[in-house]
């Protein structure tokens, strides 16, 4: 096994005074576990100091909020199963307020059923990683969800996708194809003629195997060859885990091609 640094058991350090540019760095490569299995807890640790990461370990998850209230993170790792509040109640305090509302977050587990992947995601999380850790794995997945989560998901990042969406609006229906889809949106293609900043209900068939995702939105963009951008309210979190659960794998998927392109 590779000769790891040690990792901070805490999250204070000797950080005094530190200048913006230091503390920008800092804050993009703190990290968060939270497991009560001291070897899995170690391991994790281990492969993000490797790589310049200040890590938080913790094995109490009642010890969490304090430190998720005070302290911004650039990726946070909960166990899915350990003593409350389990990985899927952290997830979702984490995703209903504070600094880390928008911050990556990979649920470790055993268990690869569907149920457990739909749950995790209507929780909030960003992306599995199951158990037995592989280093290199978790080392991958840190790496996608960040570029992919933090830098993309701001910047709207879409994926190419078509699929059958009826939209509604108060003149009436209108069926149509998406051009790409986003967690925050989707480019439509279809006959319409309606003005921006029109509201619309969105029913989008992902899947022929799925029922359809049922939303709202406003229209803010009309373009050339019938397309329009259409921007989605906040979904109900039913809803939001499943558009999620639908293209996180794609998203992912994207992000490992490219990091793969790199090496």
């Amino acid at each position: 096994m590779p000769n790891y640094p040690q990792h901070a058991q805490s999250g204070v350090g000797a950080d005094i005074a530190p200048t913006s540019e230091q503390f920008t760095k800092r804050l993009q490569g703190r990290a968060l576990i939270v497991d009560d299995d001291r070897e899995v807890r170690e391991l994790v640790a281990d492969v993000l100091s490797s790589t310049g990461r200040r890590v938080v370990s913790l094995a109490l998850s009642v010890e969490a909020a304090k430190h998720l209230r005070e302290e911004k993170f650039a990726v946070a790792l909960f166990d899915f199963h350990m003593p409350s509040p389990d990985g899927l109640e952290l997830a979702r305090q984490v995703r209903g307020h504070g600094l880390n509302q928008m911050t990556p977050i990979i649920l470790l587990s055993d268990d690869q059923s569907t149920i457990a992947l739909s749950q995790g995601f209507a929780a909030g999380a960003s992306a599995f990683l199951y158990k037995p850790i592989d280093a290199e794995r978790l080392l991958n997945l840190v790496r996608a969800t960040q570029s992919t989560f933090e830098h993309e998901m701001r910047r709207f990042r879409r994926v190419a996708l078509c699929s059958k969406v009826r939209l509604s609006f108060e003149k009436g229906d209108v069926e149509g194809e998406t051009i790409d889809v986003s967690l925050n949106g989707l480019l439509v293609k279809a006959q319409i003629d309606v003005p921006a900043r029109s509201p619309v209900n969105v029913c989008l068939y992902l899947d022929p195997e799925m029922k359809p995702l049922v939303g709202s939105g406003l229209v803010i963009r009309i373009l050339a060859a019938n397309r329009i951008g259409i921007q989605l309210n906040p979904l109900p979190v039913t809803e939001s885990g499943r558009l999620q659960e639908f293209l996180l794998p794609l998203i992912l998927k994207q992000a490992e091609s490219r990091l793969s392109g790199r090496v």
